[in-house]
C-alpha cells in the first residue's frame, strides 16, 4: 500500500516539487518500503526518533527535521540533517550555525512564517525575518544557508482561506528573494502543503510538500 501511495502521489506531482515523506511515529519497516520505492527524503519531528532511524537506515536518505526544534537538541542532528524546516528565531539560527561549524558542515534551513489563524502554530512575520537577516549577528553566521520559507495553513475545510494563506507565503518568499537573496540561486524553496492541502499549495507555488498519512496511513 505504501509503495502504491508514493507512486500515485509522485505520478501527479510537477517535476520541480520535492516530496518529503513524513515518517514520524512510523516503524522502520514502513520507511524501508518507502525507500525501496525510490523515496529518499524523509521528515521527522522528534530528534531522538530521527537519530535512531538514521542509524538504522541507508545513508542515501536525506533527513528533514520538520518539528519545533529546541536549541539543546540541535547538536544531536547537526552531523547528518539535510534541511531544518521551521526556524523562527535568531537564537536558534546561532545554535544551528555553532553545531554545523563543529561538524565542518553548512546546514540548510527554512525560515518558518506564521500564516495561519491558529495559536498553536509558530512562525515569524516578514518584518521579524527581515530584522534577523539585516542584523550584524546574522551576517556573522558562516555555517548556515537559508534555502527558503516554510509555513502551515489553518486546519480548516475552507479552501479559499487555505489558498489565501499559501498565497501569503509565496509573497513572503518573493519579498525576501527581491530584498535579500536576489543573487542567491540557492534561495529557492517554498515548503507548504500537507496531506489535506498539498494540491492547493502546489497551485500557489509550493515546491516542497510534507506528506504523512496519505503515504503511510493514519498515525497510531
Amino acid at each position: 500500500m505504501i509503495a502504491k501511495n508514493i507512486e500515485n502521489i509522485k505520478g501527479e506531482l510537477p517535476e520541480n516539487v520535492v516530496l518529503v515523506a513524513v515518517s514520524k511515529t512510523k516503524p522502520i519497516e514502513d520507511l524501508k518500503i518507502a525507500f525501496d520505492t525510490g523515496q529518499r527524503v524523509f521528515g521527522e519531528n522528534k530528534v531522538q526518533e530521527m537519530v535512531s532511524k538514521s542509524e538504522l537506515l541507508s545513508k542515501e536518505i536525506q533527513w528533514h527535521f520538520i518539528g519545533h526544534l529546541q536549541r539543546n537538541k540541535v547538536k544531536s542532528i547537526a552531523p547528518f540533517v539535510s534541511l531544518i524546516h521551521g526556524v523562527e528565531s535568531l537564537r536558534l539560527l546561532k545554535e544551528i550555525n555553532k553545531q554545523a561549524a563543529k561538524n565542518n558542515r553548512t546546514i540548510d534551513i527554512l525560515l518558518q512564517f506564521y500564516i495561519a489563524d491558529e495559536e498553536s502554530k509558530f512562525g515569524l512575520s516578514l518584518e521579524e525575518a527581515s530584522g534577523i537577516i539585516e542584523s550584524d549577528a546574522y551576517k556573522e553566521l558562516q555555517n548556515i544557508c537559508i534555502r527558503g520559507v516554510m509555513g502551515m495553513a489553518t486546519f480548516t475545510s475552507n479552501q479559499e482561506k487555505i489558498r489565501n494563506e499559501f498565497k501569503t507565503l509565496n509573497n513572503i518568499h518573493m519579498s525576501l528573494k527581491n530584498d535579500f537573496f536576489s543573487r542567491e540561486d540557492s534561495f529557492d524553496v517554498i515548503s507548504m502543503g500537507m496531506s489535506g492541502d498539498y494540491k492547493v499549495a502546489i497551485d500557489e507555488g509550493s515546491n516542497m510538500i510534507r506528506i504523512g498519512s496519505t503515504i503511510f496511513g493514519a498515525r497510531n
